[in-house]
């Protein structure tokens, strides 16, 4: 019985060292949101030498700029595919972010082009809409002919065949709308901040993307063969304007998801749901209150689990900007209700708007007594 009971306290006192001691910070690691950066090309894969240049070596020089301005940033957690110049098959890059169960994966590149062509563009993995963007993705796949055994590591795909491509855009689908806004707002800062000629946003079959089961985007930073675009993309100043660029758009790209999901989602939250007026609510009757709760470049849909569990959902887009709203009603007490009961939820920030005749318009003309009734 000694015996048992002493079994008995030390297993407690082993059990309260563990949970006393447990790494805090392991915890807040995986809270970190987690950029996978990669690397075009490497060790004997020069990538194109438009000029001169070597793609690789300017990929590596900006890709570890951004992962160096995002680990100053606590909130971001970086995994890079290469951080030397070394040779690392298509395959690999997908399989490294999907271990480190990636939010982002991030791919820089150099292209190259028989004419002068210039300007910046960011690929989503889809069908490619001209020969323009298969040639592109098949100059960044014919990497996989360099791999040892690439037949059987990519079953059959061949890099010069567009019926090959169009297996490789089912995977990717369900993260298609996220790819696409870090890609606009990529995109957006190029031609903005640095007054790069952007060439859009454009879909097309790269392998490295298809590898990956996170939001993914592949950066054409410019072009080799434009002897001005090569020589800015070689210098140390082209390589941190379009570093910094990139750095900013992910940053970007994280704030407006934190605008709509809470950091953590340990499990599926019950559905939240507000329908009941009490007597001597404030009713309004030409008049629609919502609670904003959220406002950013990605389209969301409109499921109570992308909302922390709420309900009675709505959206707007104005200019680039989607609008999220929480409940719809003329009754003022009740639209209260629904402001706390969304600031329970996490969204803090949320605050009441009104609609008359669909048309936003100042709370406080909405809220006048000769518009009220009981």
């Amino acid at each position: 019985m000694k015996r048992s009971i002493i079994h008995i306290v030390f297993l407690v006192f082993f059990i309260f060292i563990i949970f006393s001691f447990r790494p805090v910070d392991v915890f807040k690691e995986k809270e970190k949101f987690v950029v996978v950066l990669d690397a075009g090309h490497g060790g004997h894969d020069s990538g194109n030498r438009g000029n001169g240049y070597r793609e690789k070596e300017i990929a590596l020089k900006v890709v570890l700029a951004v992962g160096k301005a995002l680990e100053n940033d606590g909130r971001f957690k970086v995994v890079y595919t290469r951080k030397t110049d070394v040779f690392i098959e298509l395959h690999e890059r997908g399989s490294i972010a999907n271990k480190a169960g990636a939010d982002l994966f991030v791919s820089v590149h150099c292209n190259s082009h028989r004419s002068q062509a210039y300007g910046t563009e960011t690929f989503v993995l889809g069908l490619h809409a001209n020969d323009e963007n298969f040639n592109v993705a098949k100059n960044e796949n014919s990497v996989i002919l360099l791999e040892d055994n690439y037949q059987a590591n990519y079953d059959g795909f061949d890099p010069n065949s567009p019926e090959s491509i169009i297996g490789l855009t089912l995977m990717q689908e369900e993260y298609l709308d996220q790819s696409l806004t870090l890609a606009s707002f990529v995109q957006n800062r190029f031609k903005k901040s640095l007054d790069r000629k952007s060439r859009g946003v454009k879909q097309a079959g790269f392998v490295v993307l298809h590898q990956t089961y996170m939001p993914s985007v592949l950066i054409e930073l410019g072009f080799l063969t434009n002897i001005n675009e090569g020589k800015y993309l070689n210098s140390i100043k082209g390589q941190d304007d379009m570093a910094k660029s990139i750095t900013k758009s992910i940053i970007d790209y994280k704030e407006s998801l934190d605008a709509i999901y809470q950091v953590y989602q340990p499990k599926a939250p019950e559905v939240t749901r507000v329908t009941a007026h009490m007597e001597g609510d404030k009713v309004y009757d030409d008049i629609t209150f919502k609670v904003q709760i959220a406002a950013g470049a990605g389209d969301i849909e409109l499921k109570p689990f992308n909302f922390s569990g709420l309900d009675q959902l709505s959206k707007i887009k104005t200019g680039e900007l989607y609008k999220y709203y929480y409940g719809s009603t003329s009754n003022y007490t009740l639209i209260q209700e629904l402001r706390e009961i969304a600031v329970g939820k996490g969204f803090d920030s949320s605050f009441i708007v009104a609609f008359r005749d669909n048309e936003s318009i100042p709370l406080t003309e909405a809220l006048k007594p000769s518009t009220s009734s009981n």
